[in-house]
């Protein structure tokens, strides 16, 4: 693969930086709530030597009823500091699964203004396969200033989402599986509606990936969303159903060159229970 140090990187581009000191490699594993692992224990266990454990629910806006939303900017500063996190670093993002939430992450530094932000592409499966390091030694943390410009247009709320929804000026693109997207699986989170954004195209974020985990080639990538009828002319908004998968879109997106794209943050956990706003169901 090419490596883009503001997109995606290997493994080997990894592991031939592992003691650049300007290097900053992030934990981010998450898993859903009806999933029974401890991502932070598993960490403590056994992670890439100096990586540091991102939390993304710990890192969220908690003033909000919905999962890990965006932080205020004072909040994402403090926690990234602690982490050791600043400016003028090289950030690798990785997880457990291979690429699933570590995408989340890349898309939160972006929508904070860090432009030099990766995620590792297959994570830490393919790392282990490889037979590259892993420890459970803590990191050595010095505190390091970031310097944070808020990128507001990257981040859609429900009102804009409906409004789009209406007009037809955005692809609404949806990460979920296809049977959430139709209506026909019930959601992890209870008390939501089934179906999806009117309008909305499904793009299962599982479809994006290789069998090893690692993100599609350009050509794949932009000969799926062709398939799935994807104007890649319009801007697009994604969704998931709370902001995670979403940003493995958005990831794709990147990596055939598109920028103009942003995330819905609320997703199907706001859509769904929000009783004034439309819902369809079936293919279209």
């Amino acid at each position: 693969m090419e490596n883009d140090p503001q997109v995606l990187v290997s493994t080997d581009w990894l592991s031939s930086r592992l003691t650049d000191p300007e290097i900053r490699i992030l934990d981010a594993t998450w898993y859903l709530p009806n999933i029974d692992r401890d991502a932070k224990a598993e960490y403590d266990e056994a992670h890439i030597p100096n990586a540091r454990y991102f939390d993304i629910d710990d890192i969220s806006d908690h003033r909000s009823d919905l999962p890990h939303m965006v932080p205020p900017v004072e909040k994402f500063m403090s926690k990234v500091r602690k982490l050791g996190v600043g400016d003028g670093h090289q950030i690798i993002i990785y997880d457990s699964h291979g690429l699933f939430s570590a995408a989340r992450v890349r898309w939160l530094f972006n929508v904070m203004g860090q432009k030099n932000v990766a995620v590792l592409d297959g994570g830490l499966p393919k790392w282990l396969r490889e037979g590259r390091p892993v420890d459970g030694l803590p990191s050595l943390i010095r505190d390091r200033h970031m310097f944070v410009k808020y990128r507001d247009e990257m981040v859609k709320d429900v009102t804009q989402v409906s409004l789009a929804s209406k007009i037809g000026d955005y692809e609404i693109l949806d990460a979920r599986s296809a049977g959430r997207f139709r209506g026909d699986d019930p959601e992890p989170r209870p008390g939501l509606r089934s179906g999806h954004i009117p309008g909305s195209k499904n793009i299962f974020y599982g479809d994006l990936l290789n069998d090893d985990g690692t993100l599609k080639s350009q050509n794949e990538l932009i000969n799926h969303f062709k398939a799935k009828d994807v104007n890649l002319e319009k801007p697009v908004i994604t969704s998931c159903g709370s902001g995670v998968t979403a940003a493995i879109i958005n990831l794709a997106l990147d990596r055939i060159g598109k920028s103009d794209h942003s995330l819905y943050d609320g997703s199907w956990t706001e859509w769904g229970m929000y009783p004034t706003v439309p819902v369809e169901t079936g293919d279209t």
